[in-house]
């Protein structure tokens, strides 16, 4: 009796595995499934096309009217990025509340997902001065991908447990940069070639616009599929909305520890998501560098962050997740001091630079979202990880800022890309403060050997 007992044990032990493992295969598919969008959408074609219907729809002093107001046409990209997350700001944590008291976060993932997905293969019809539809669809695009990557997020400490966390989030930001590389490829053939293809420069963008979006729907099938939905927890009061979001507030506020870690990731990766969206600036504007040069360096970042998410998670398994980010900071400000250096009209330097971005690029970002995994009371994923999302997607203005006075100041993008350094400095400093074993054990969780 005790043997079959224990052959049981070890089978169900088996298939529990093998059920997690698949899993968390599905998981890893959806990062692939979204990235595409936010590589050859975000980074590469829209802003330049939007731009220019923007621009064609301008009046002769170069200003567009949306309801009214006056816009400069070459704002209108970056007026509709910051509403996108104003509205991904007002949305989440309804979403997160929502998930976690009723426990079913698929169906509103799928929600999410396809409404991104949809306004995202609608970008096909932009043409013409339909500047208006770009910024509808963008609008709505990007904030359903944010409250879509909360959703996502939250999963994470459902399908791994403490020890498998860093290497499940490190593959999954591997393969979101692995898609992303991919097909930004087909994508730079396709729109390079375009009169070999018989099309026009602008039905190339169109093509290469709408295909992320169906390639986003078409693979967000995999993890619908294999995620399942967990019961939730039995709450004492249903909150609606923002009085549910003022609830996860008070209830970080008990939790001092978790808020410290929240508010060093908000430092660190306001600097990270500014190198991002600026280095093509100081590409262009310090270094001379063309188009094609930029481009190709938005894809070595992408070829190289899946070495280095993956990397990383290697390194975390041997010195924990805690020293492995505090290392990728120190790289970061390395690379920075090495940028402001750069010769200009010299690519080869600004691909060494991207290279050093890529591979310490994906691996910060996947152990930081697998370490706040761990600090995140159990039955609370998707309100601490709107939180969180909140704080990547809503709270990343002060680096643009910083870059922006620096150059008014001193008419240098050199001095500009160094200023950033600060944030990988203070955010070193903030994370190397924050006690982490400690603070899993006060958010009710079991604590790693290795953190």
């Amino acid at each position: 009796m005790g043997t079959d007992t224990l052959h049981s044990d070890a089978a169900g032990g088996a298939d529990e595995a093998a059920e997690r493992r698949r899993e968390q295969r599905g998981w890893y598919f959806y990062d692939w499934a979204c990235s595409v969008y936010s590589t050859s959408v975000l980074t590469v074609f829209l802003g330049p096309y939007l731009t220019s219907v923007a621009e064609s729809a301008a009046d002769a002093d170069g200003y567009v009217h949306p309801l009214g107001i006056p816009v400069r046409a070459g704002s209108f990209f970056a007026y509709s990025v910051s509403l996108s997350v104003i509205v991904a700001v007002l949305v989440m944590p309804l979403v997160g509340a929502a998930a976690d008291r009723s426990g079913r976060k698929k169906p509103l993932l799928a929600a999410a997902a396809y409404t991104g997905a949809a306004a995202t293969t609608g970008m096909f019809f932009l043409d013409g001065d339909r500047y208006l539809l770009g910024g509808l669809l963008l609008v709505v695009a990007n904030a359903a991908q944010s409250v879509a990557m909360m959703l996502y997020n939250s999963f994470l400490p459902q399908i791994a447990p403490p020890e498998e966390r860093d290497a499940v989030s490190s593959r999954g930001w591997a393969f979101g940069y692995a898609a992303g590389s991919l097909v930004l490829v087909v994508n730079l053939v396709l729109y390079t070639g375009h009169e070999s293809f018989g099309l026009s420069e602008s039905a190339a963008v169109r093509i290469c616009l709408a295909s992320a979006g169906l390639w986003w729907g078409a693979f967000a099938l995999i993890p619908l599929r294999r995620l399942r939905d967990r019961r939730a927890p039995a709450r004492e009061v249903s909150l609606p909305g923002f009085r549910q979001l003022a609830a996860t507030v008070r209830d970080m506020r008990r939790r001092p520890l978790t808020l410290s870690f929240l508010l060093a990731y908000l430092v660190y990766n306001d600097g990270i998501q500014t190198v991002i969206s600026q280095a093509s600036v100081y590409g262009s504007e310090e270094l001379g560098l063309g188009q094609s040069t930029l481009i190709v360096a938005v894809l070595l970042v992408q070829i190289l962050a899946v070495a280095g998410a993956l990397a990383l998670g290697r390194l975390a398994r041997a010195y924990g997740a805690k020293r492995t980010i505090l290392g990728s900071l120190v790289a970061w400000t390395v690379t920075l001091a090495a940028g402001y250096f750069l010769p200009a009209g010299a690519p080869v330097w600004f691909f060494a630079l991207a290279a050093g971005i890529g591979l310490v690029l994906g691996g910060s970002q996947a152990l930081s979202r697998s370490l706040f995994s761990h600090l995140v009371p159990p039955g609370k994923e998707a309100e601490y990880f709107s939180a969180y999302e909140l704080s990547d997607r809503g709270m990343s203005w002060l680096g643009p800022l910083l870059f922006g006075l620096t150059y008014q100041l001193t008419g240098s993008y050199r001095d500009a890309i160094i200023s950033l350094v600060a944030f990988f400095v203070i955010g070193f400093v903030l994370l190397a403060r924050v006690p982490v074993a400690r603070a899993i054990g006060d958010a009710g969780n079991p604590v790693p050997e290795r953190i």
